[in-house]
This record gives C-alpha cells, sequence and structure tokens, in this order.
C-alpha cells in the first residue's frame, strides 16, 4: 500500500503533508531531482539496511556516499543493503518508493549529518513516483531519527 501508509502515517499525526506525484518515476536520485528541478543533493535518498540482526532506515543526501569506516565505527558491523525482495516485506513500500513515514515494521531511523547542509529536502512517499518537501529537521522530529555521520 506503500503511499496510503504514508498518507495514513501523517493524518495520524494531525498533519496535511502534501504528496508530489509525478507521470514519470522518480525511484533514483536522479530521476527525481529532474522531475523536481532541483540539484540531485536535495533528494532525501532511503537506505534499508540490516544492521545485525535488525533492519533500520537510513536517510542521506541524494548524492552522499556510504563510508565503510565510519558505518562501521558508528554500528559496529559492515553496511548490508536488504535485498529487494525484503525491503517492501519490510518497509511495506516498494523499492524505489522507500521512505521513514508509515512503515509496516517499526525500524530505528537514522538520518546521516550530510541532511543538515538544506533548508527543504525532498523522501519518497511510499511510491516509485511521489515525494514531499520537508525541512530535515521536522524529518527528523517526525520520524524520531538519530543523527548520524555516516556518509562522505
Amino acid at each position: 500500500m506503500g503511499v496510503e501508509d504514508v498518507r495514513r502515517y501523517f493524518a495520524g499525526l494531525g498533519l496535511d503533508y502534501p504528496i508530489r506525484e509525478f507521470d514519470e518515476g522518480t525511484q533514483t536520485v536522479e530521476l527525481a531531482a529532474r522531475a523536481l528541478g532541483v540539484e540531485p543533493a536535495l533528494i532525501a535518498k532511503t537506505l534499508a539496511l540490516r544492521v545485525g540482526g535488525q533492519a533500520v532506515i537510513l536517510v542521506t543526501k541524494g548524492d552522499a556516499r556510504l563510508d565503510n569506516r565510519k558505518f562501521k565505527q558508528r554500528f559496529g558491523v559492515k553496511a548490508r543493503m536488504l535485498g529487494a525482495g525484503e525491503v517492501e516485506d519490510i518497509t511495506g513500500h516498494p523499492v524505489g518508493g522507500v521512505c521513514p513515514f508509515g512503515l509496516k515494521t517499526p525500524m530505528d531511523i537514522y538520518l546521516d549529518e550530510s541532511l543538515k547542509a538544506f533548508a527543504l529536502v525532498y523522501p519518497a512517499a511510499g511510491a516509485p513516483n511521489n515525494c514531499i518537501e520537508i525541512s530535515p529537521d521536522e524529518l527528523c522530529r517526525l520520524t524520531g531519527a538519530q543523527w548520524v555521520d555516516v556518509c562522505s
């Protein structure tokens, strides 16, 4: 259900974030940036990772890369992406639409410090052709995320 779960999530918080939907897919940073007419860094890229036996969400700026040394230093293990089949089963969102809102399974959420450079960022909203506009601080507040420094 992806996007409907995200709408219910915001409604449950008494918020009405407009979900922007596009005719073309926005499932990659490049496609999302082109559809929005913004630089790729402003896309809030959401990664579904396994840390030990636990699935977690990490949101970074669109052009950031995981720094394996920093990640291992922070989490004690090497970063490992969830498989495509696991992603939707665990998050409730399809690959390309994964976001930290309306998750099927409660997960720890982390925001990379790289997001703090921007007033607004654009995370997906449960489908591979949509997004919302939100400040990094509000993203942190709404999701109960923790700030981390794991990207270069």
